[in-house]
């Protein structure tokens, strides 16, 4: 299942350090145990190396799986939700995240003419960005090393980082800033009241209560901010749900079925088919033949 691990809708900003240049942190820990919604002035590196699940990144909802690596610019709310049936052999999730005080990159540009185009670069991105192809298994491995190494070596590693996802062409956003409004902070409060809330029945009653809102203006409202209706959008996101689980569980279809919110299975199937153009059962099978279509065509590469 996803973690409900979100205790407050409240942002949480946490204070920065001024005792290291960057912050590197190493966690290897129970599911329901990350850090709430949040934002920085620091920019944040994160690389998920166990554990799938959704994450909110600004403006996005969306889910993830491991391996993936997300830079996020200052002043982006995020947080991550894992799923509790993924982890390793000793039940825990585990990633590392860097975190890069703005000032140093300032004075690295001072000091060393040779970062200050990477630098400039990497500056001007204000979205979340995730990376792939080949950069993505650079940034894994030299992340990964990091967690050996002593200070001084880090900073060398770190370095390198800079150098690599300054230019990177191989990203797309996976998070845009939030324009302090009421009708976006609004929204944020029902993606995470749907995060956290999507296995069991939500109502249209409970949703809107939750803003603050009568039912009739909660539509209307949900509507002209998304495009969908509020029960088209829940439907889609535990559909988006369920495949990650196809995916990434051994769970069985029913068992999914339950996981992502649906309490009837052939109700399930009937609306995976109308939105996949496939049943579930179907879905899992093409999905892994075309994995290892891709990995074994990567191999004669």
């Amino acid at each position: 299942m996803i973690s409900k691990s979100f205790n407050s809708t409240k942002l949480k900003y946490y204070p920065t350090t001024n005792n290291n240049t960057f912050h590197f942190d190493h966690v290897h820990i129970i599911w329901n145990q990350q850090v709430p919604l949040h934002q920085q002035q620091t920019w944040e590196l994160s690389y998920i190396i166990t554990g799938s699940g959704a994450r909110i990144i600004g403006d996005i909802v969306e889910n993830f799986s491991k391996g993936e690596i997300i830079l996020i610019p200052p002043n982006i709310p995020h947080c991550w939700s894992f799923d509790e049936s993924v982890h390793d052999d000793e039940g825990k999730i585990e990633n590392i995240t860097i975190v890069i005080e703005n000032d140093f990159l300032i004075s690295c540009k001072n000091l060393f003419p040779e970062l200050y185009s990477s630098i400039s670069e990497l500056q001007s991105n204000e979205n979340a960005v995730s990376f792939e192809g080949e950069l993505l298994e650079k940034l894994q491995a030299l992340m990964a090393s990091m967690v050996h190494q002593d200070r001084i070596e880090r900073l060398s590693s770190f370095i390198k980082l800079l150098q690599l996802i300054s230019h990177c062409k191989e990203m797309h956003i996976v998070g845009r800033p939030i324009v302090e409004n009421k009708k976006e902070k609004k929204l944020q409060e029902i993606h995470l009241f749907i995060l956290r809330n999507f296995q069991g029945n939500i109502s249209l009653e409970q949703i809107a209560k939750s803003v603050g809102m009568q039912k009739s203006s909660f539509c209307v409202f949900f509507k002209r901010m998304t495009g969908k209706s509020f029960f088209t959008y829940l439907t889609e996101f535990r559909i988006e749900s369920s495949c990650e689980m196809l995916l990434k569980t051994k769970l069985s279809v029913a068992e999914i079925c339950i996981a992502s919110g649906f309490n009837d299975i052939p109700y399930y199937n009937r609306v995976f088919k109308k939105v996949k153009n496939m049943t579930p059962t179907q879905y899992r099978k093409s999905e892994k033949v075309n994995s290892e279509f891709l990995f074994h065509n990567s191999i004669s590469n």
